[in-house]
C-alpha cells in the first residue's frame, strides 16, 4: 500500500480558521486546509498548524507564545516523514508594535526557513505563500488597535519580499493577494469564500514544480 503524500500546514489566524466578525473557527470542512485535502483526494494528507497571532520570528509582548520561529521544529517532529510544508505567515507581524518592514519581516521568515531546514530527515519541499493583503477595514475592526494604515501598506509589500526569498531557498511561492481577498467584515481574516480561493489556489500549484527545495 502506497504512503500517503503529507502536508504540513503552518501559519496564524487564517490557516486556523478565524471566523470574521464573530471570532469562533470555521469547520474543517471550510478553512482553506480542509477544502485542499477534499481537492486533493485521499491519496493525500493534510495536517494543520495554524495558530492565532503566530508570528514570523518575533515574540508579542501580549501573546506570548506565538513566535513562529520557535515552533517551526516541533511542528516538523510532530508530523514527521513530511512531503511538504506549505508556510503562511506575516500578517501579525505588521502589528504597531513590531515597527517592521516588509524587508524585516521577510528577514524573520528567512530565519524560519533555515530552522525548518535544518529539522532532522528534511527532504520536504516549501511553498512560501505571502498572504492576502490587509484592507483599511481592519482599523475599524475590533483589531483596529493592533494594525493601522501603515500596517496595511505594510501587508501590500509582503509579497514582493516574499518572492525574492522564494527564490534565496528555492521554494515555491504563491501570492495570496493575487488568489484570495480578506473579507470586508474586518479587512484581516478570510471569509468562507476567502478560504474557497485560497484552497483552489494551492491546489492548483499541484504536481509542484521541480525547482520547489527538497533539501541538501
Amino acid at each position: 500500500m502506497m504512503e500517503k503524500i503529507r502536508i504540513l500546514c503552518y501559519g496564524d489566524s487564517n490557516t486556523y480558521g478565524f471566523i470574521p466578525g464573530r471570532g469562533g473557527r470555521y469547520d474543517q470542512h471550510t478553512r482553506w486546509p480542509g477544502r485542499l485535502q477534499k481537492l486533493l483526494g485521499v491519496a493525500y494528507e493534510v495536517i494543520e498548524e495554524g495558530l492565532c497571532g503566530r508570528t514570523t520570528a518575533f515574540e508579542d509582548a501580549s501573546e506570548p507564545g506565538r513566535c513562529g520561529l520557535d515552533g517551526i521544529r516541533d511542528a516538523i517532529e510532530r508530523n514527521r516523514r513530511l512531503d511538504l510544508l506549505i508556510i503562511m505567515l506575516g500578517s501579525n507581524d505588521c502589528k504597531t508594535q513590531f515597527g517592521l518592514s516588509a524587508q524585516e519581516i521577510a528577514e524573520g521568515l528567512g530565519k524560519l526557513l533555515e530552522k525548518a531546514g535544518r529539522a532532522k530527515d528534511y527532504s520536504f519541499r516549501i511553498l512560501l505563500v505571502a498572504p492576502a493583503a490587509m484592507t483599511e477595514r481592519v482599523i475599524q475592526s475590533g483589531f483596529g488597535s493592533e494594525f493601522d494604515r501603515r500596517s496595511v501598506e505594510l501587508s501590500k509589500e509582503l509579497a514582493r519580499e516574499y518572492k525574492k526569498l522564494a527564490q534565496k531557498y528555492g521554494c515555491g511561492f504563491l501570492d495570496g493577494t493575487e488568489v484570495t481577498k480578506v473579507s470586508e467584515t474586518d479587512g484581516l481574516h478570510l471569509d468562507v469564500q476567502g478560504h474557497r480561493m485560497l484552497a483552489e489556489a494551492v491546489f492548483d500549484q499541484f504536481p509542484l514544480s521541480s525547482d520547489c527545495n527538497q533539501g541538501e
